[in-house]
């Protein structure tokens, strides 16, 4: 029997199956807080499991004082939080949650950019704010989707989600990667490959995909969002620090693009404080994956690598060290 920790419940009592078999904690941080890594380093005590969110710090610090940690089983499929290096030199294994959430983060893209283009913000606060007096001419002109270009960021799976949903809003499609797609995934999207230079300038949307490394740290800065179009919107469900939000904000107020929507944000759960006012500027909680679907998904696959590890498997499901 080992003792699993977990940083927050998960839906519908995720966990239960483990509880049958494990001694499982579950701690929560106070609302509207995460846990620091002192706070952590105690939650984990002498747990040979822990599962985290991408909002722990799982750093070398915390590994290197959990003697008992055996496993991190991260309930996301992104991993920046932890730190991989250390995690291997000290024999942890380290799993996530990939591939279940791709209907669920472009279904997410979709719906910040429709609120985006048709002004969704400012439609409901007119009508709540009591408004509402008469059908007007040129009340909130949102932007037309049907025809425009759609550059993609990153078609990896959820890339390419996106970009089969904008054939069926009429939209052509171009992308970049650090490589080429497969070519099978090329004609089911018909999107076309190009150079991020020219899918700056020519997309309507900027929509990103791209994990979070070297290379794409603030991918997005002042160069980039100056050569977009300045009727462009861009949309932001991949990670925060992709974007320079400086530079963003400041295309921003002086209209070098025309709108922006973000799930996440450079210093989650932070966020830049010029953004939170500006009405074609539509927010969320990193909500990618918040459906009750997708969450319960994503709990399985948490378990099931959790019982393979504790059963001695040699081969641990959606591993990644």
């Amino acid at each position: 029997m080992a003792h699993v920790v977990a940083t927050r419940p998960l839906v519908e009592n995720g966990l239960s199956e483990l509880q049958n078999e494990h001694t499982v904690t579950i701690s929560e941080p106070p609302e509207e807080e995460t846990w620091s890594e002192d706070e952590l380093i105690d939650v984990v005590g002498d747990a040979e499991v822990l599962l985290s969110v991408l909002a722990d710090p799982v750093t070398e610090r915390v590994l290197d004082a959990a003697p008992n940690l055996g496993m991190v089983s991260q309930y996301a499929v992104g991993i920046d939080n932890i730190d991989l290096t250390a995690a291997e030199q000290n024999d942890v294994v380290v799993t996530h949650t990939p591939g279940v959430l791709t209907d669920a983060t472009a279904d997410q893209t979709w719906a910040l950019l429709l609120a985006v283009a048709r002004h969704l913000k400012a439609a409901d606060r007119y009508v709540r704010d009591g408004r509402f007096d008469r059908w007007e001419t040129t009340l909130l002109l949102g932007t037309e989707l049907s025809g425009k270009t759609m550059g993609i960021v990153g078609l990896g799976r959820i890339g390419a989600a996106v970009a089969r949903r904008a054939l069926g809003f009429g939209m052509d499609v171009v992308y970049h990667n650090r490589e080429r797609a497969n070519p099978t995934v090329e004609r089911q999207t018909n999107a076309r490959y190009v150079e991020l230079d020219e899918l700056l300038e020519t997309s309507d949307v900027v929509s990103l995909h791209c994990p979070l490394n070297d290379d794409s740290h603030h991918l997005i800065d002042a160069d980039a969002l100056a050569r977009m179009k300045d009727s462009a919107l861009l949309v932001n469900t991949a990670r925060g620090a992709v974007v320079d939000e400086d530079a963003l904000v400041e295309a921003l107020a002086i209209d070098e693009i025309a709108g922006a929507g973000l799930d996440v944000f450079e210093d989650e759960p932070d966020v830049h404080p010029d953004l939170l006012d500006r009405d074609r500027v539509v927010l969320a909680p990193h909500l990618g994956s918040a459906t009750t679907e997708t969450r319960r998904k994503m709990a399985n696959m948490c378990v099931e690598a959790i019982q393979a590890y504790t059963n001695g498997a040699d081969d641990i499901p959606h591993r990644v060290v």
